[in-house]
């Protein structure tokens, strides 16, 4: 049957792949499910950045602005870090995005290579379901000005240098003075986020639909120093106060050094990043495949 969707845009993981696989087996799978989109009547083009590193030929090639105006689907092959990277260029362009996982965990690339053509034909035929996922807007301020700028999916961290001791923080929310944390740093992330950086410093699991972010010190030198979850709608911002080499890290694919005084500002973005999963797909499937719940449960 004919897709819904007349133009579908191929982003690929074109680096060697943590698992082992090649470059070549992801241009194999690229090359794949192209073949598989024209069967069903898709244009196919390929991003740039993908096909050139990639040597895919025989298709058309755009930017992500083009995708972004003239594509009315992506479909992003690889793992979370791609998804992370590929949803935060588009989502200024409300293009919805479908990730087929050849990574590892695929919290957010949930279609599994081996199964896509009988996961993507009824969903190109509009049998799906869409998720949508916030992104934070983040600010380095110093001195009154903005000297670094970045969008996360995930979470922005704030870190201590790697042969120095514990960084000082200030937190404020919305401009009210929360405290001030000595650890090896802090965790602001989204939902999304939640199950990364944030779950392993022991900070909870949020649903995406929850309207939140969660912060979450790493190793704190107070242990009464805990995970809280805050309103996206707040303002949250992280002060340096001492330490040394510290850094902050957004999506952990941007990175800004920092002094003493610098400010890191965190507010909610006015884009969000559309997601589609098969019918039926709920985030708790999600969690009981990829942290191994109900195993050895009778």
């Amino acid at each position: 049957m004919k897709s819904n969707f007349s133009q579908v845009a191929l982003f690929g993981k074109y680096q060697a792949l943590a698992s082992g696989a090649s470059s070549a087996s992801s241009r194999d799978a690229l090359l794949d499910i192209a073949q598989f989109l024209h069967t069903l009547g898709c244009e196919v083009v390929f991003e740039t950045e993908t096909a050139g590193n990639m040597s895919i030929t025989g298709y058309p090639v755009l930017g992500i602005p083009a995708i972004g105006k003239n594509c009315d689907l992506g479909l992003v092959v690889g793992g979370d870090g791609t998804m992370l990277g590929i949803g935060r260029q588009l989502a200024p362009y409300n293009v919805p995005l479908i990730g087929i996982n050849q990574g590892r965990l695929g919290f957010i690339t949930d279609i599994r290579f081996n199964s896509f053509a009988a996961a993507l034909a009824p969903m190109l035929r509009g049998e799906y379901d869409e998720d949508h996922r916030s992104l934070m807007q983040a600010k380095v301020m110093r001195d009154g000005r903005c000297v670094f700028d970045a969008v996360a999916m995930n979470d922005v961290v704030v870190n201590r240098g790697a042969t120095s001791g514990m960084v000082e923080l200030r937190v404020e929310v919305d401009g009210h003075f929360v405290s001030n944390q000595r650890a090896d740093g802090l965790i602001i992330a989204t939902p999304t986020g939640s199950s990364a950086y944030a779950l392993s410093a022991g900070g909870p699991l949020l649903h995406p639909s929850i309207p939140g972010w969660v912060l979450v010190p790493i190793a704190p030198h107070t242990l009464s120093n805990r995970p809280i979850v805050l309103s996206n709608a707040s303002e949250i911002a992280i002060e340096v106060v001492a330490g040394r080499d510290a850094s902050a890290s957004f999506d952990m694919q941007s990175l800004a050094s920092l002094l003493h005084g610098d400010r890191i500002v965190v507010t909610r973005s006015r884009h969000q990043v559309r997601f589609l999963h098969p019918k039926g797909w709920t985030y708790f499937d999600t969690l009981r495949q990829k942290l191994h719940w109900n195993q050895g449960v009778a």
